[in-house]
């Protein structure tokens, strides 16, 4: 089933089946006469507060991703959880208000029969919707040409897993070698060519899902298999012994009982961005108002320490690669590279003022980059921003390395609150491999999480150096 189309057929369920529970409840609540009714309770604006409490609910914990190889058990055991949160939160609510307004605890029963309703309502109605796709994907509808590339053991494993899984909608077209065509046929299915012309493969065949399963002895054609597959938007899938080649941190699925690393060619949702762009500008400007005193006296601070500009201006990469200057308060002398060129901030770095080491250990000097988190050339939340200069030489030595630049540029991220400043080639790396769990695992989320984390860092004096 198309994606989008999926999640319109979800959405709409979900409307009627979180509804209908709200209809069920007030009628068992209003019309049965069980219960003391002290006033007439409204019916329709709860109805539509209600639901979007459920919808703000539901997109938090995920449960409109797009859905492939999962459990039914594992939908409603996420829907229990989901459900169980947020009743717990309604519950002290109304604890509050009955507490306010002395109404018995026995009032309190009603939530518990509100929830038993929109767990099974909601419940039947994702059952309904996710056997309706296995039974489209079972007589044919929607089914994805899918390639698998490895010659080995786990490869034909994989295979005939997915042979004998049919309602996942996988159709295997060939398979696909690594150093040329040493077989024409392998696991009695054509080897159709090697990775060397796999973009041409994926065209001609109209594949839509790529399997990598390859040995550890072979992890190096990694790299090389997903630049090749990134541009052309097919769903990449690899078998678990290379899961620590993604520093063992990526979102995991199961192949009818096999555990798979799936790579996601949909970074975020729409909405989600939509709703990180909003979080983004909200953020920016409530930390540009409550530090306005700091940055005031910073300003004054650095303009007595050295000669030299307040602010300092540099061309980093954007989205995409967009070019952007960056606002940061000048934290070294002035002309610091005119003798070096570009190179990276050191331990112990001469070139930093006594203001500039302060500013940087509590991370003051990364504040005036909410103005480009309000202009939309950076997130408060992403990897961060290099210089094209390093982007370039980085990307010949780490060929992965673009992958960064198709997300927005954040002024903290995950690579940040888990590791130092770059300061050589192998801090690049290491925090190359935290930038790649957080793009391929971007949720808001996630975002609070390292908002709070980079809190927490900057309250205890953590800087450069840790």
């Amino acid at each position: 089933m198309d994606k989008r189309l999926e999640k319109i057929l979800i959405l709409a369920i979900d409307f009627i089946t979180i509804n209908l529970a709200w209809y069920v409840y007030y009628q068992i609540r209003v019309q049965t006469r069980w219960f003391i009714i002290f006033t007439m309770p409204e019916f329709y604006v709860p109805m539509v507060v209600v639901y979007f409490y459920w919808l703000i609910i539901f997109l938090f914990v995920g449960m409109y991703r797009t859905w492939f190889a999962s459990s039914r058990l594992d939908e409603i055991s996420l829907l229990f959880k989901a459900t169980f949160v947020g009743i717990f939160i309604l519950f002290f609510i109304v604890f509050i208000d009955d507490y306010i307004h002395g109404v018995g605890s026995s009032m309190r029963i009603l939530i518990f029969i509100y929830w038993g309703l929109l767990l099974f309502l909601v419940g039947a109605g994702r059952l309904f919707v996710r056997s309706f796709q296995r039974r489209l994907l079972i007589k044919g509808f929607g089914r994805r040409n899918t390639l698998i590339v490895g010659l080995n053991p786990k490869a034909r494993e994989v295979h005939d897993q997915v042979v004998h899984a049919r309602a996942l909608g996988l159709d295997i077209v060939g398979y696909v070698s690594l150093n040329g065509i040493e077989h024409e046929f392998f696991n009695n299915t054509k080897v159709v060519g090697s990775i060397k012309n796999l973009e041409s493969i994926i065209d001609e065949h109209d594949i839509k899902e790529v399997i990598i399963a390859l040995d550890k002895e072979d992890r190096d054609f990694l790299v090389e298999i997903i630049a090749k597959c990134e541009p052309k938007n097919v769903g990449l899938k690899i078998v678990p012994d290379l899961y620590e080649v993604l520093s063992g941190q990526a979102r995991t699925s199961q192949i009818y009982g096999m555990p798979i690393v799936d790579i996601l060619p949909e970074l975020m949702p729409e909405w989600e961005k939509k709703l990180k762009r909003i979080f983004d500008i909200l953020v920016s400007l409530l930390i540009l108002l409550i530090t306005s005193p700091v940055l005031l006296a910073t300003a004054i601070a650095i303009k007595i320490d050295s000669p030299g500009e307040v602010f300092f201006k540099q061309e980093r990469c954007g989205i995409n690669g967009k070019i952007f200057n960056i606002f940061k308060f000048r934290s070294m002398k002035k002309d610091a590279e005119k003798h070096t060129g570009p190179v990276w901030s050191q331990k112990d770095d001469p070139r930093i003022t006594k203001v500039g080491k302060f500013i940087r250990k509590v991370r003051i000097d990364e504040i005036p980059q909410m103005i480009n988190v309000l202009r939309g050339e950076m997130s408060v939340i992403g990897p961060r921003p290099e210089r094209p200069y390093f982007v370039e030489k980085l990307s010949e030595e780490i060929p992965y390395y673009k992958r960064r630049l198709k997300v927005r540029p954040g002024v903290t991220g995950w690579a940040q609150v888990k590791h130092k400043y770059d300061e050589t080639i192998e801090d690049v790396k290491v925090k190359l491999r935290y930038d790649l769990f957080y793009i391929e695992n971007m949720s808001l989320r996630m975002d609070f999480k390292i908002l709070f984390r980079t809190v927490f860092i900057v309250l205890l004096g953590k800087g450069h150096y840790e």
